[in-house]
């Protein structure tokens, strides 16, 4: 058992027990992190609102045998323009869906958390939610190893006749390797995804384009194939992608 100083982002939380509440934390050092908030839901808390979701903290935490406990906490950045807009903060919760579907306990996960930092950073300053989403999520597939190709065929490295899309196969398939279960994308949403998956989410605030629902809808399908499960954020509603 021990004391320890640490800071990290929420994802979510539940109840536990009359007055306390589960808090799950993604933390850069110590990967995803549960850690109980003493009396959080009563009206008198001393933590007040400075544990809900999609809020950056500063945290002190005491390890117990199970779970941690949270006896100090400071907000860093409580993102308050994005909480007033509904879009956003759809966007933002599946945002942190998907990270705490890939992030493991007790490992270190520096990469991760500054990509949703810089997403959650994105949303406030007002960035194009659904584009935003994309190129998030390609980013974070990046970061997990299983990056689709979108500028070869993902089974020879070919660059020319790239006219289909494969979920197993790990992203755009050439006529000649194409072997069945693949779909033909939109026009222009290849290059549309290229561009996502290199933009810099520091800067990114572009309207979403007329491409937005159709590259929603293929990245996440994409990477609800590669994590093995599904992604039930309500920013989804809108980009189904191909079928």
């Amino acid at each position: 058992m021990s004391i320890r100083h640490d800071q990290g982002i929420v994802l979510r939380g539940y109840p536990f027990g009359e007055a306390d509440r589960v808090l799950v934390i993604i933390s850069p050092n110590h990967g995803q992190v549960r850690a109980v908030a003493k009396g959080v839901r009563r009206t008198r808390s001393r933590f007040g609102g400075r544990l809900e979701p999609l809020t950056h903290v500063d945290l002190v935490l005491y390890q117990g045998r199970n779970l941690a406990t949270v006896t100090q906490v400071a907000v860093i950045e409580a993102f308050p323009r994005l909480r007033q807009d509904l879009d956003a903060v759809m966007v933002a919760g599946t945002m942190a869906e998907a990270v705490g579907k890939v992030v493991v306990e007790e490992e270190p996960s520096h990469r991760t958390f500054l990509l949703l930092l810089r997403g959650l950073r994105a949303l406030e300053e007002g960035a194009g939610g659904m584009d935003l989403l994309a190129s998030f999520l390609l980013k974070l597939s990046q970061a997990i190893g299983q990056a689709p190709a979108l500028e070869h065929c993902a089974a020879c490295g070919a660059r020319n006749r790239l006219g289909r899309f494969s979920m197993a196969g790990g992203g755009l398939i050439c006529e000649r390797c194409d072997a069945g279960g693949t779909f033909r994308l939109r026009e222009g949403l290849t290059e549309h995804l290229a561009r996502l998956a290199a933009a810099d989410l520091s800067g990114f605030t572009t309207p979403d384009s007329d491409l937005a629902p159709d590259a929603v809808g293929l990245v996440r399908r994409f990477v609800e194939y590669h994590i093995e499960s599904g992604l039930g954020g309500l920013a989804f509603s809108v980009g189904r992608g191909p079928r």
